[in-house]
């Protein structure tokens, strides 16, 4: 019985442990090449036989090109995850080019299922995000920075962040995240242009609006915008 207390509290440090800090679903072998013809449904993708495994499964070219930032925000981001490297399945980490135009804008938004490792590589930009609500005395708090070429700023997972190019040039920033798929969902998107859209009662209560304010928004960011 002496022995049975120190086990059980190593093995219940050991699931705290792999409880913080896995986030994607660790391997269980070399790769998994994710099968994107499978009819089989799971949270994350197929394996694929490993010894149909290519080097083209493993692989993405031209991240070096810039993506088009000629659109409403100037900005424009080229997200190479599971879906373009089927080798990645597994593995929990992703990568994205994200290109500025002058004064080009990536919109607050948030990652549901990864934290944010952002790098400039050229150009100026004033990066941020907003801690929750949940923390005494500092609800909401902006936390934010002017970032140049060779800095690196980190989002935490979830957390609403934002990115804009305070400079006269185009600037480009290479966000790299701990999941194979880290989702985005974009906040003037999400509660403007839901499809179906939200209630206007629900809207104009929450953000103190009138209803012709809101029925604006949403044609501005519905999805037939």
């Amino acid at each position: 019985m002496e022995m049975a207390a120190p086990l059980l509290v190593f093995v219940l440090l050991s699931l705290a442990s792999s409880l913080t800090f896995a986030f994607d679903p660790s391997p269980l072998q070399d790769f998994c090449v994710a099968d994107n013809k499978s009819p089989v449904f799971v949270n994350g993708e197929v394996c694929k036989d490993a010894n149909l495994a290519r080097a083209s499964d493993f692989f993405f070219p031209g991240l070096d090109i810039p993506g088009n930032t000629n659109n409403r925000i100037g900005s424009n981001v080229t997200l190479v995850n599971v879906l373009r490297i089927p080798g990645l399945n597994t593995l929990g980490v992703s990568i994205a080019r994200v290109d500025f135009a002058p004064y080009g804008l990536n919109p607050p938004h948030t990652h549901p299922r990864a934290s944010e490792i952002f790098v400039v590589q050229e150009g100026s930009l004033y990066v941020g995000f907003v801690t929750s609500s949940t923390l005494p005395n500092v609800q909401n708090r902006l936390i934010s920075k002017i970032l140049n070429k060779g800095d690196v700023f980190v989002f935490p997972i979830g957390l609403i962040h934002f990115q804009l190019n305070v400079g006269k040039t185009a600037a480009v920033g290479i966000a790299h995240f701990n999941s194979q798929n880290p989702g985005i969902i974009t906040i003037a998107n999400a509660v403007f242009g839901s499809n179906p859209p939200i209630s206007d009662d629900v809207l104009t209560k929450a953000f103190d609006l009138d209803k012709k304010v809101v029925d604006f928004l949403q044609a501005q960011f519905g999805p037939n915008h």
